[in-house]
């Protein structure tokens, strides 16, 4: 459906008054690739690349190189009829769900919109539809269309959003931290949401998280970012059983669990993600990493494939590998 080809992004970063610019790759050299009906998590830290990639699929920001295509067709070459039906079949669900509504439109109005420019119905017949997406969200339209955003509460105001990317019929939608503010709770009800809309709709997900857990749960396939790169990819059970790259592995020790008479190995990170003005050479998870040697500071490892459809980026990857 929507498939990347070594997509970077490049941004112009201001150091000073009088020391210039310097370039910050966000996105290097990424490829990616999303069936209809799967659910892909992008997992990583902050800083890692993963919002500007989504931003990326979105159309919200051009690629500096790479090659974008959707269902087929290069997203460049895209105009009048093909990218609106492109921005009605891309959705986007956004982390700060207080800014991702319109504080002066009333939730009624803000669920009517996409049906009213993207998919052309009239006024009347938006109303009536925008009533029951309301209702599909579990949102009783009688009292919350007339309310403003800042009059419900974050699950609430997530599940307006649902709505509103539903309203255009989507194919996929590019979810951004989604459940990373609410509580708990709240969190497992959106998920559970977005999983039964997924079955009826045939939807695919980007789900773009920091959180293992989630990724876990609502993901078919995994891609790990690190500094703007992808180290490993796969099957999510196997990824998360067999992790083969020691930042997965790393992710997946830093993860909570539920049980607090279980011990975790005393494996940690040293150190912060290295700025990426100036990341590392060879491989830039090398001055963090337990494995490292000093092929690692020179030579960046490739993505090698251990399983039909399990990569990592590790020159000593079948040392970190978990076994089975």
């Amino acid at each position: 459906m929507l498939q990347g080809t070594n997509l970077t992004k490049d941004f112009s970063v201001r150091l000073g008054l009088f020391r210039g610019n310097a370039t910050l790759r966000a996105v290097d050299h990424v490829s990616l690739a999303i069936q209809p009906g799967e659910t892909v998590a992008l997992v990583g830290e902050s800083g890692s690349g993963k919002s500007t990639l989504g931003r990326m699929l979105l159309g919200l920001i051009p690629q500096t190189s790479g090659a974008l295509n959707y269902c087929g067709r290069d997203f460049a070459s895209l105009q009048g009829d093909q990218a609106r039906k492109f921005r009605a079949d891309v959705q986007a669900v956004f982390q700060d769900t207080s800014a991702s509504l319109n504080p002066r439109r009333r939730v009624g109005e803000s669920v009517q919109a996409p049906l009213l420019f993207n998919r052309r119905l009239s006024a009347q017949q938006a109303r009536i539809e925008s009533a029951q997406l309301l209702e599909r969200v579990g949102l009783d339209p009688k009292t919350f269309a007339a309310r403003f955003p800042h009059q419900l509460s974050g699950g609430q105001r997530q599940r307006v959003g649902l709505a509103r990317a539903l309203a255009s019929q989507p194919r996929f939608i590019i979810a951004d931290e989604p459940v990373s503010a609410l509580d708990v709770s709240v969190r497992a009800q959106i998920l559970k949401l977005m999983q039964d809309l997924q079955a009826q709709e045939k939807l695919a997900y980007l789900f773009i998280t920091h959180d293992l857990g989630v990724a876990r749960l609502i993901a078919n396939r995994v891609m790990v970012m690190y500094l703007g790169t992808v180290v490993e990819e796969g099957n999510a059970a196997d990824v998360f059983a067999h992790p083969s790259h020691p930042y997965t592995v790393a992710l997946t020790l830093a993860a909570p669990i539920p049980d607090p008479t279980r011990a975790r190995p005393p494996r940690h990170l040293m150190g912060d993600i290295p700025s990426p003005l100036a990341p590392p050479s060879g491989c830039r998870f090398h001055p963090r990493c337990p494995f490292a040697q000093a092929i690692c500071k020179t030579d960046a490892p490739p993505m090698r494939e251990f399983e039909p459809g399990h990569l990592s980026a590790c020159h000593f990857a079948d040392q970190v590998r978990a076994p089975k």
